[in-house]
């Protein structure tokens, strides 16, 4: 039965990342040997909530900022209100956290600096320490970092490791203030970087929500997935077939 996974996100086919997204995604359903129907959602898509309800998983995508932060914002909610699979990365990974504090955190003004604005809670500011050896014009966090993953973390049996080494493409970050009130709502940040930052979060709550800020889909190659793409994957795939045994049952 064919996957179908929305990607919700501004493609441009120049970009880097935009195809690694789709060539991740591919390399994980070839070894698993599973037919994949990606499919990119504008972020300004008519209806998306009706689209977004064919899905069995939805992949929030690299490139804020985004033509509709309306949209971002609410194929985030319906994924995490909903049970559907979800993975963001990068500027997925900044506005799941915007949605999450705007939508149970309950601060309607939760912002990211990037949008010109100063937002009365900056959940998203700019990267504080700076990769030194970055390349000409290159976003402040570029390059591989050494990721910590939390023990008994969804990330951790992911990984099945302690350490990582993740690629990013970013000039913004989780606003540190902020990281105590995100865990007492219950959101739990999984891996950190070589300073302590928030560099990826999960609802342990969700059948699988993770949020990235580095880049997973850099990772992949032909016949080697990434493991983060693999579980994504293998969620909307057992999500898929509940969903079947249900309806088979109702009959």
């Amino acid at each position: 039965m064919l996957l179908r996974v929305g990607i919700l996100g501004d493609f441009k086919p120049g970009l880097r990342n935009h195809q690694a997204t789709n060539d991740a995604l591919q390399h994980a359903a070839d070894v698993m040997g599973r037919k994949i129907g990606a499919t990119w959602l504008p972020t300004a898509t008519p209806a998306l909530g009706m689209v977004l309800r064919q899905q069995d998983a939805i992949l929030a995508a690299p490139g804020s900022p985004y033509q509709s932060m309306d949209g971002m914002l609410a194929g985030i909610g319906f994924a995490r209100r909903s049970g559907t699979p979800f993975l963001g990365t990068c500027g997925g990974f900044q506005y799941a956290l915007i949605e999450y504090a705007r939508a149970v955190l309950g601060l309607s003004e939760a912002d990211s600096e990037e949008n010109d604005r100063t937002p009365t809670h900056r959940i998203i500011s700019p990267v504080a320490c700076p990769v030194p050896d970055r390349g000409p014009g290159a976003p402040n966090l570029s390059g591989t970092g050494r990721l910590s993953i939390k023990p008994g973390t969804r990330l951790a049996a992911v990984y099945d490791a302690s350490t990582a080494e993740e690629e990013y493409f970013c000039n913004f970050e989780v606003n540190p203030e902020y990281v105590s009130a995100f865990e007492v709502g219950g959101m739990v940040f999984s891996a950190s970087g070589e300073h302590g930052e928030a560099r990826a979060a999960e609802l342990p709550s969700h059948p699988f929500f993770i949020a990235t800020l580095f880049q997973p889909q850099l990772g992949s190659t032909e016949g080697h997935p990434h493991p983060l793409i693999t579980a994504f994957l293998e969620a909307a795939a057992n999500g898929q077939a509940n969903r079947t045994e249900l309806a088979r049952v109702a009959e």
